[in-house]
Formats: structure tokens, sequence, C-alpha cells
């Protein structure tokens, strides 16, 4: 059995445009742009990045819910592209996601029930008896009542919502969990107990997850591995203590250096570095490195040769033809 679950490479989705008049040229959007990382089995990668730099986009690509224009997924030795629908059907059941927002993606004309039920009921697993068991054992598991079963979804809070979208994810029993930011939209204290109830289940069930998040604080919390992404791609890829310690890219770098300061645990010695300008648009990214244009220290290098994604020190990726140097190094 090989210790690698999911394997991502050179993986790309672009979206094109709706033309702005007849004779004017359709544009595209490069969503993601050659991204690659890899999972191994029973841990949980954190994919970090500000928003508009991919990381739903990937989520939703691994899982075919977006089709990926180009590169290779492979999952538990399987080419996730090659597959032909029906195939991929009965693979989806060991993948499934955690949507961001508890208050949009369960369906309120069904109960919270019927919700968690309904992936057994499209697979076709079980009797009806079978079935209300199994949800039950789900609820129990999230932490809501079975009883809580015949409620709506307005009839619970913003934290109980997202217990029951992660019990609709458990209950085909899957082995890979899409995360999607998924306490994004939750009050702080109640972050707190989804990302526990999170950490619980990935030890008890030996779940594999990819955790989405734009908040560092969170990462550190959950992730073992940390990929952080700019405009598409991966600039850095490193275990958690690694990244936080020794961070290598000047984007992960300036994230870090915005960690609030009652987490100096997470942002070390890091002098605050702010950025200049906005993230570029991926309709029309940056040539060379797609950083440069707001990186401190960006050379002449940097703005013709595109970085390529490299071992700087055990296990810890980067893309950046100057790893590791501050400001004052570059310009």
């Amino acid at each position: 059995m090989s210790e690698r679950l999911l394997s991502v490479k050179e993986l790309k989705v672009h979206f094109p445009v709706a033309k702005a008049g007849f004779f004017t040229q359709r544009q595209v959007v490069h969503a993601v742009d050659g991204a690659s990382f890899d999972i191994p089995r029973s841990k949980t990668l954190g994919l970090v990045g500000e928003s508009g730099s991919g990381k739903t986009t990937t989520g939703l690509a691994i899982l075919r819910l977006v089709k990926p224009t180009s590169g290779q997924i492979t999952f538990d030795g399987t080419a996730l592209t090659d597959l032909e629908p029906e195939a991929f059907r009965v693979l989806r059941r060991r993948m499934q996601i955690v949507f961001q927002d508890p208050y949009s993606s369960l369906d309120p004309r069904s109960t919270a029930g019927q919700i968690v039920r309904f992936p057994l009921d499209i697979h076709a697993l079980g009797s009806n008896a079978e079935r209300k068991e199994r949800v039950e054992d789900v609820f129990s598991l999230v932490g809501l009542r079975p009883r809580q079963m015949d409620l709506f979804p307005h009839q619970f809070s913003g934290g109980q919502r997202q217990r029951i979208s992660i019990a609709r994810a458990l209950v085909l029993q899957p082995e890979f969990i899409v995360c999607d930011e998924p306490v994004s939209a939750l009050d702080v204290a109640i972050q707190a107990q989804i990302l526990n109830l999170l950490t619980r289940l990935r030890d008890e069930l030996n779940l594999t997850l990819l955790f989405i998040s734009h908040d560092l604080g969170v990462i550190s919390h959950v992730c073992d591995e940390v990929a952080v992404m700019y405009l598409g791609k991966v600039v850095e890829k490193a275990p958690r203590y690694a990244l936080f310690k020794q961070p290598l890219h000047p984007y992960t770098r300036a994230l870090l250096s915005a960690v609030p300061a009652r987490n100096p645990e997470l942002k070390g010695t890091l002098k605050r570095i702010r950025l200049q300008g906005d993230i570029p648009s991926p309709v029309n990214p940056p040539s060379g490195c797609r950083f440069h244009t707001r990186c401190p220290i960006a050379q002449a290098r940097c703005q013709s040769e595109e970085p390529q994604l490299t071992e700087q020190a055990s296990d810890h990726w980067v893309a950046c033809h100057f790893p590791g140097q501050d400001e004052a190094a570059g310009r």
C-alpha cells in the first residue's frame, strides 16, 4: 500500500471568459496554473493563500466538481483524470467535501436527517433500516443528537449546521475529505470546536484531509504540512513546523509577518512586511515569477525566468530564485 494517498501534478484549471464584443479575443482565467503536491495517508495538508490564489478551485478539481484543463490527479494509485464517469462515481464514495458556508450548502427544504442520508440513497447503500442506523451513528459521531434528525437547517446554529455538513461527508465512510474554509463563516469560539472535532475525527477514522484556509492560525492547529499558493501555483510546501520556523519564500514570509501579535509562535521574529499593490489578474498573470510585481527582493531574473519548485531542505520545497533572502538583500 502506497504511503501517498493523493498526488497532484501540474494541475491546471482555466475558465474562458465571455467575450466583451464580437471582434474581441476570448480571455481565459488561469485559476490554477500548474499546482503540484502530495498528501500522505492519514495526514492533513493545509492549502493557504490570499483570495483568488486558486485554493478552492484546486479542491474542486480534485473531486472533479470542476473539470481540470490539464495535469494529473492520482488517488490511491488511480489516475482520476482518466476515469470514465461511472468508474469515478464508484470511487467518489471514498472522497467527500465540507463546504465553506453552512448556511447555503444545506437544502433548506430537507430535514437534517434527509440531508445526511442523501448520499446513501444516491449510492443505494443498505436497506432503509441500515441507512437510518448509519445516519444516527454519524449524528452521534459529530456531536449531534439523533432526535435532531427531524429538524430543518434553519433550526440549527451555524456550528451545528457545519456539524451536519461534516456528518454528510462522513456517512459514506470516505478516506479523503476536502475541507474548504470550513470554519471561516463561524464565530471564533465555535471555530475551535469544529477544528477540534475535525482533528479528532481524522485521528479516530484515519482520514486524509486537504484543509483549505486563508487563516494561518487555523492551519497551524490542524495541519501536518502546509502548501502556500499564489496566483494558481504552489510557491512553498513544507512540514508545518519547518514552514512557520523558517519560511523561505518572500510571499510566505509576508503572510506570516501579518499574523497578529497574539500569535508570536507563528510569526517568530519576522518584521512586518507590507506588500505593495494587489494580487495580479489571473486573466493576464505576470511573466517570470508570478510574485515579482509585489516581491520586496525581486531582481531582473525574476521578471523573465519562472522559478521551479525545488527542494531546499528536507521535504521543504520552494519556487523562488532567492529563497530565504530578506528585503535588505533585494532591491
